[in-house]
C-alpha cells in the first residue's frame, strides 16, 4: 500500500522576481508546499511566490545561502524536503522518481546530478556536469554547514541517480559575464573573509598558481576545451573569480606592504609554467596520438618540462 508521503520544497531568495516564476510552475503536481524565505527582496519576488501559492518568510540579507536553509527547512511540515534556487526548475522524469523514493524506507537523502546552463550553453564538461547535489531528503536527516558552497551533514543512506539530462535538475545559472562578476565579487569576499577566520596566511604563490590551477583543473583534467569557446570563456573566468579571493584577503588586511622575494616568486612562477605545460602536453598527446613524430616531440618537451621544475 502506498503511503502518503507529504513533499516540501524550499526556495531561498533575494530579488529574483525575473527567474522564480519557471521555478515555482515546475513544483506543481509534486511539493505539497512551497516555502520561500526570502532576504527582504526589493523586486517582486515576494508577491510573485504569494500568488502561485507559495507561504513566504523572511530571513535577513546574507551574502550566500546556507544559513539561511535551515531555518527555511524548519518552516516545513513535509516528511520529505526538496531544495530549490530560484534559477532552477525540475522535471516530469525527475519528479515521478523522486517521488518513487520517497515510498522507500531504507533511503535517507538523494543526490540528484544538476545539468548547468551557462551563457546559455549546457556545460557537459568543465567539472561542471553531472553536478551531484543533496537536495532531496527526508526531514531532519540533513543540515547545511554555515560556510559557503558547503556540503550538508548527512543522516543514514543515501541514493546517487543516474546520470542523466532526464533526472537532472534544470540550473539556468550565469546569463551573461557581468552576472558572473558580480556574484564572483560577492562570494570572493565571503570565502576571503572564512579563509582570514581560519588564519590563512597569504603567500605570492596563491595569486598565480591557485588561478592557474584553478583553469587547469577545469579545461584539461576535466575537459572544458570540449564546452568550445564556452568551456574556455567559462574556465578562465573561474579562474578569475579564484584569483579575487586572494585579492580580497589582501584587500582586508589593508593591502599590506608585502616584500615580492626573487626565490619565491620566481619558483611559483616556474610551478605555474610546469601546471600550465603538464596539462597541455596531456591534451595535445591525446589529440596527436596518432601522429608518432608529434608524440615524440610532446613527450621530450614534457622530460625538458620536468628537469626544469626540478633543477
Amino acid at each position: 500500500m502506498t503511503k502518503n508521503i507529504k513533499i516540501s520544497a524550499v526556495i531561498n531568495t533575494r530579488n529574483e522576481a525575473k527567474k522564480i516564476t519557471k521555478c515555482l510552475l515546475s513544483l506543481k503536481g509534486f511539493a505539497d508546499e512551497i516555502v520561500v524565505v526570502d532576504m527582504y527582496s526589493k523586486d517582486k519576488t515576494v508577491a510573485i511566490a504569494k500568488s502561485l501559492g507559495a507561504k513566504v518568510f523572511r530571513h535577513k540579507p546574507l551574502s550566500w545561502v546556507e544559513p539561511a536553509r535551515n531555518y527555511a527547512i524548519n518552516k516545513t511540515k513535509g516528511d520529505w524536503i526538496l531544495i530549490l534556487d530560484p534559477d532552477e526548475y525540475i522535471t516530469t522524469t525527475l519528479k515521478k522518481e523522486l517521488k518513487k523514493i520517497t515510498q522507500r524506507t531504507d533511503i535517507n537523502f538523494v543526490r540528484i546530478p544538476r545539468k548547468n546552463l551557462i551563457f546559455g550553453k549546457w556545460m557537459k564538461h568543465s567539472n561542471m556536469w553531472p553536478d551531484y547535489l543533496i537536495r532531496f531528503f527526508k526531514k531532519d536527516r540533513v543540515k547545511w554547514k554555515k560556510e559557503i558552497h558547503s556540503q550538508p551533514e548527512t543522516q543514514g543512506e543515501g541514493v546517487t541517480l543516474l546520470d542523466s539530462e532526464k533526472l537532472a535538475i534544470r540550473h539556468n545559472n550565469y546569463s551573461d559575464v557581468d552576472d558572473f562578476i558580480k556574484r564572483a565579487l560577492r562570494y570572493s569576499e565571503t570565502q576571503a573573509n572564512e579563509l582570514i577566520k581560519n588564519d590563512y596566511k597569504l603567500k605570492t604563490s596563491d595569486l598565480l598558481l591557485k588561478p592557474i590551477q584553478e583553469f587547469n583543473s577545469r579545461f584539461f583534467a576535466n575537459s572544458g576545451f570540449k564546452d568550445g569557446f564556452h568551456g574556455l570563456s567559462f574556465c578562465l573566468l573561474q579562474a578569475v573569480a579564484i584569483g579575487l579571493i586572494y585579492l580580497k584577503i589582501w584587500q582586508i588586511q589593508g593591502f599590506d606592504e608585502k616584500n615580492l622575494a626573487k626565490d619565491s616568486f620566481v619558483s611559483a612562477s616556474l610551478e605555474s609554467n610546469y601546471e600550465y605545460n603538464h596539462w597541455f602536453s596531456r591534451y595535445f598527446t591525446s589529440q596527436y596520438s596518432h601522429n608518432f613524430f608529434k608524440s615524440i616531440i610532446i613527450k621530450f618537451q614534457q622530460l625538458i618540462n620536468r628537469l626544469i621544475k626540478n633543477f
